[in-house]
């Protein structure tokens, strides 16, 4: 009898002292998506940042949201269909598909009046509000896109893009993601902020990028700026981003496992107190 008594205790001192699980639902574009499909990467990724926090954290379960080429109007105007569930955690990294596609940042009077998906501002309100809606509880934590320099998809060469040196639509990528800090700090929800404080800027998205000189018609290898202006014909050009060129980024957009680690580690601060 004493030994029964005995090894229940111990049974219940184990599961006493075992960390309780945390739910995180990561919602973003392709950085969150791609965690989970490096073959979309030429296996050039081997870990995103979902994984690298789960490996610091092995308490932490996540599910990923993240949609390749979405934007926050995209996932504001469906969310109610993506199968959103209760969470403890729940991290939100999108900004830089709306500034390439031209969508309307709008003001701050948009969160606050809950003007609908028309504007990003618009869109967050949306999104937020689900996420009280599904846990009032829950940690939120916001992520600004990081800066980009010029992308070209190793999928397929005819869709690129130039980084974010230059306006979009009278827009810059720094006003989305100031707009997404200043949500944080009128909502009082975490922000990490890639774009200010990450580290990883247009000098080191990629060791350089491999274009024809347009007075030899030789490839060269181009560091930024000097790639700006260089023109790259998809059809019959190289891909101007070889493995070696890899740095911050391996196609001047998306995270390298360099990358990932950066978004990992200032993520990670944001874990103190999930336990």
């Amino acid at each position: 009898m004493k030994k029964s008594l005995l090894f229940v205790a111990l049974i219940f001192v184990c599961f006493a002292s075992a960390p309780r699980k945390i739910s995180w639902i990561a919602i973003g574009d392709s950085i969150t998506y791609l965690n989970d499909h490096q073959n979309e990467t030429g296996n050039r990724v081997t870990k995103g940042y979902l994984t690298l926090i789960t490996e610091k954290f092995p308490n932490v379960e996540y599910i990923n949201q993240g949609h390749n080429g979405w934007t926050s109007i995209n996932i504001a105007s469906r969310i109610d269909s993506l199968g959103l569930v209760k969470a403890d955690v729940y991290t939100v990294l999108l900004g830089t598909n709306d500034w390439w596609q031209g969508k309307a940042l709008g003001t701050i009077a948009d969160y606050e009046q809950a003007n609908g998906t028309a504007t990003v501002y618009g869109a967050f309100r949306v999104i937020t509000d689900k996420l009280k809606k599904l846990n009032r509880k829950a940690k939120i934590i916001l992520i600004t896109p990081m800066q980009r320099g010029d992308f070209v998809y190793i999928n397929s060469y005819k869709n690129n893009a130039y980084g974010s040196y230059k306006p979009k639509k009278d827009q810059t990528l720094e006003q989305f993601a100031n707009a997404i800090a200043d949500i944080g700090k009128k909502e009082k929800i975490p922000v990490v902020d890639l774009f200010h404080e990450s580290g990883i800027n247009l000098d080191n998205m990629v060791h350089f990028k491999r274009l024809k000189d347009p007075a030899t018609g030789l490839y060269k290898n181009y560091v930024y700026p000097d790639y700006i202006g260089i023109p790259f014909n998809p059809a019959t050009d190289e891909y101007p981003y070889p493995v070696e060129a890899s740095n911050m980024t391996y196609d001047g957009l998306h995270p390298s496992d360099k990358g990932y680690q950066v978004i990992a580690q200032m993520l990670e601060k944001q874990w103190k107190g999930l336990k």
